[in-house]
């Protein structure tokens, strides 16, 4: 299954409590904040509520097989 790298890179500051409860919801505490996240329907739904907080990237990596290799 694809995990999704999400940034939080804008501010929620004067947006409605609705969307900063979307956030904290996301398990973001700061500003520049990276999470990792398995990508499901119900997660989608809540990046697309505050997407112009956010910056998303799709990762892909196959279990069984180290991220880095040194």
């Amino acid at each position: 299954m694809a995990t999704l790298r999400i940034t939080y890179s804008k501010s929620a500051i004067g947006y409605t409590e609705r969307q900063k409860a979307t956030i904290k919801a996301l398990g973001f505490t700061r500003l520049n904040q990276t999470l990792e996240k398995e990508d499901t329907p119900a997660l989608r739904g809540m990046l697309n509520a505050v997407s112009h907080l956010l910056t998303v990237e799709e990762v892909t990596t196959e279990k069984g097989l180290a991220k880095e290799v040194k």
